[in-house]
């Protein structure tokens, strides 16, 4: 005599309580379970901050950066309170990109 047993009734009972038969199929049901979800990647955003990391994001110098900042090009990239600088290096690029291959800086 076998009795027939369904998850939602193993997974009430307690594990001491299970036989190694009902364990392993309740940890089998699981593996299915977890399978069917595809993990989501999220693309991690990286940050530079300061006229420090736009020079580092262009690889320029310094005062190339502050040029570049006071262009406009890249103020969509720029968060800025008070005297701390945020920029998005993924979006920078990008806008530096679109503006085309020099980035024109105001004198």
């Amino acid at each position: 005599m076998t009795k027939l047993v369904t998850i939602e009734q193993l997974l009430e009972k307690p594990i001491c309580m299970m036989s190694g038969q009902e364990f392993v199929l309740l940890l089998q049901n699981a593996e299915k379970q977890t399978a069917k979800v595809p993990a989501e990647v999220v693309p991690e955003k990286h940050y530079e901050y300061g006229i420090a990391g736009i020079a580092k994001i262009f690889g320029c110098s310094i005062p190339t950066a502050n040029r570049i900042k006071k262009s406009g090009v890249i103020d969509a990239a720029i968060t800025q309170v008070n005297r701390k600088i945020t920029v998005d290096s993924e979006l920078a690029l990008s806008l530096a990109k679109e503006a085309g291959t020099t980035i024109s800086i105001k004198k």
